[in-house]
């Protein structure tokens, strides 16, 4: 009687062991950076014992290590083109799909006259404007296709300073560029509250691109296939969509 019930305790306690240890990893594009902590806060409240790993960085980087079999269970991209890629090549299991749209925004330290609207970049005293790698980060896409279609791209090229990724991109307007375009979800976040729409940050014109259409994909490398749906199916409900307008997404 008493092995039995040890052999009971021993089970249960290997239960236990098991839901306290599993883990959900997910691959973010760095314009989420500042989001998924929320994201992941509210998702733990009904789900307290799963540990959720958060790998930040540019899409082109992300879909490169998932390409190379990073252990990652789910994918949140800055656009669909490399969550498609990967649905493809069947490193995704799950048809791409949007979550959210992402706009684009400029910033400065300083305070500056936005009525100008993004012809601001012409003033003589900025020297330096951070930009995104459009070989990288879908928000330097969609950067240069704002200046393009402004018909500013080939007047201020000489004064980028690109940024691997979105979060790098912020990086260096804060710290080193005169002034920047960066996501608009990562305006929102309390380190930012200090910078005021219309003196330090102003949306860039939704006529001169297209939102982002930022994509998510379960992959096939990953694990815990049942939490993992669990998470991606929670990124679609109303509390989701609820913190991602919060953060200046298009839900």
């Amino acid at each position: 009687m008493k092995v039995a019930i040890f052999k009971k305790l021993i089970f249960l306690f290997l239960i236990i062991n098991f839901a306290y240890g599993q883990t959900i990893t997910i691959a973010v594009a760095a314009n989420a950076s500042y989001v998924i902590p929320k994201l992941v806060q509210k998702f733990k409240q009904s789900h307290p014992n799963i540990d959720i790993k958060v790998i930040l960085g540019a899409s082109g980087n992300l879909t490169a290590q998932i390409n190379q079999d990073a252990p990652y269970d789910i994918f949140m991209s800055a656009n669909m083109k490399y969550p498609n890629a990967l649905y493809k090549t069947k490193k995704a299991i799950t048809k791409p799909k949007v979550y959210a749209k992402g706009s684009l925004a400029i910033l400065s330290i300083t305070k500056r006259d936005f009525s100008k609207g993004i012809d601001i970049i012409l003033d003589k005293n900025i020297k330096t404007i951070a930009v995104a790698n459009p070989k990288t980060a879908p928000y330097g896409i969609v950067t240069k296709q704002a200046l393009k279609n402004s018909m500013l791209y080939d007047k201020v090229r000489s004064k980028f300073v690109y940024g691997q990724s979105i979060s790098q991109t912020l990086t260096y307007t804060l710290r080193a560029a005169n002034i920047g375009f960066v996501a608009k979800s990562l305006l929102f976040s309390s380190k930012m509250a200090r910078f005021k729409k219309g003196i330090n940050w102003e949306d860039v014109d939704h006529t001169l691109y297209k939102p982002i259409d930022q994509g998510i994909v379960i992959l096939s490398n990953g694990k815990n296939k049942k939490l993992v749906k669990e998470f991606y199916d929670f990124i679609f409900t109303n509390d989701a969509k609820k913190i991602l307008e919060n953060f200046g997404y298009i839900v």
